[in-house]
């Protein structure tokens, strides 16, 4: 059969990435495919502007539309990132009959709705592997490997450079800033690392697992409980350890009787856990399905070749697809079109976590008695205290508590009740619990 012809629209790091991928295992991928896929051309930019050798194997173009408007071209690889102009170029191939392979979490999660139904109508293809989660292939393993299951939750580390940032701050014994800094030089943060450990980069790809591991639509940012890791301490991460935790940067969403949670923040696992032994840069994302049980999928979250390989994996997919009937494809988002379900996002205010408090204190008599009184009106019960200081003749003192599991609203009012207290001084650190038993 005659050679798939791509055209790629972004040649950076991924898009260099993925052109070694293809030329290196080019006789693999055939094989796999059941026909050559070939590069026709490139857009950039800057056609002049220094880049990877790997480039001048291809042909370059600044205009896209030399891509959109091909009549040679069969599939169009998007690798520039953000929302405008890539929804559209997306939009623009999707209407010319183009299959479209995507790394791009933000475009799915903002504007996924639309482009998978323009994508239907034209009865075409958008695969997207290497939008969550680098070379983990954890979307075609909640979509297909665990099509037979009931998906209970999903719970992981999907933004690398965060996840890098804690685990300096623990091993190097240093601040937040030290640790951004070192991730800023290395490459894993931007200079602008906002999206990163704000925690924006890890919503929009858990809005994506979410759909498809429960049939919901794609919900609006808004929708999602954030929580950035800029507060953390290295005294947060050290107290965690003494009490047998981890901080980790977790992404969360579970099914419940009432609805689903979505939320993406710092939390407290247990240093026995899987989990809270992921470090530097790499992702591990834990699924449960009522058949499967757990199941854990770790890896390389970012990077050239890592993200190459789900571009290159998403291009076989497609090649495979392109003579079958479009009525029998695996749907986008795992379940049919007609068939997502209305299951509500619940509100943050209805979730319950057990609780690290982190408060500095008056060193005087009653103090903690206050704490706890306070605590035990809200009906917030105390799993231990960890009181820190070296004598009497300290004025303040930093005092740990743990919390046994309660409702998120409960919390909030408890710790706003604490912080107007006289003996209490500046603001609580509050990072959430999460039991993975």
């Amino acid at each position: 059969m005659k050679p798939v012809k791509i055209g790629i629209i972004g040649l950076g790091t991924v898009g260099c990435g993925t052109l070694t991928v293809l030329q290196r295992n080019s006789q693999e991928i055939s094989r796999r495919a059941g026909r050559a896929i070939e590069i026709a051309m490139c857009a950039v930019k800057n056609i002049d502007k220094k880049r990877d050798p790997i480039a001048n194997t291809v042909k370059l173009t600044n205009n896209p539309n030399q891509i959109l408007e091909s009549s040679d071209i069969d599939i169009v690889v998007e690798l520039i990132g953000g929302i405008e102009p890539a929804y559209d170029y997306v939009t623009h191939a999707l209407r010319n009959g183009k299959h479209v392979v995507t790394a791009n979490k933000e475009l799915l999660a903002v504007r996924g709705k639309d482009l998978f139904q323009i994508a239907q109508d034209q009865s075409v293809v958008i695969a997207f592997e290497a939008a969550v989660g680098g070379g983990i292939s954890i979307i075609k393993a909640i979509r297909e490997g665990l099509a037979g299951n009931r998906i209970q939750s999903l719970i992981g580390i999907i933004n690398g450079t965060s996840n890098y940032i804690l685990t300096g701050m623990k091993e190097n014994q240093c601040s937040f800033n030290d640790m951004l800094e070192e991730s800023q030089k290395l490459g894993y943060a931007e200079a602008d690392p906002t999206f990163d450990i704000a925690g924006i980069d890890a919503v929009h790809k858990l809005i994506i697992l979410a759909s498809i591991a429960f049939g919901v639509p794609l919900q609006k940012i808004s929708d999602v409980n954030r929580i950035g890791i800029e507060s953390i301490t290295y005294d947060d991460i050290a107290y965690a350890n003494e009490l047998g935790f981890s901080v980790k940067p977790l992404a969360i969403a579970k099914r419940s009787q009432s609805g689903i949670e979505i939320r993406v923040h710092p939390a407290l696992i247990s240093n026995q856990r899987l989990l809270a032994n992921v470090n530097g840069v790499m992702n591990a994302i834990l699924v449960t399905g009522d058949a499967a049980g757990r199941t854990l999928y770790y890896g390389a979250g970012a990077g050239a070749e890592p993200t190459a390989s789900a571009v290159v994996a998403d291009l076989v997919d497609v090649v495979r697809v392109m003579t079958s009937d479009p009525e029998n494809r695996v749907p986008h988002l795992a379940f049919q079109p007609n068939s997502i379900s209305s299951l509500p996002v619940l509100s943050v205010n209805e979730i319950s976590t057990a609780n690290y408090l982190r408060m500095t204190v008056e060193n005087q008599a009653g103090v903690l008695a206050e704490v706890t009184k306070i605590l035990g009106d809200h009906e917030i019960s105390i799993e231990s205290i960890l009181q820190k200081g070296t004598g009497s003749h300290e004025d303040v003192l930093p005092v740990v508590i743990i919390t046994q599991e309660t409702v998120e609203s409960r919390m909030l009012r408890a710790i706003e009740q604490l912080e107007s207290l006289d003996s209490v001084k500046g603001t609580i650190t509050r990072i959430r619990i999460e039991d993975l038993n």
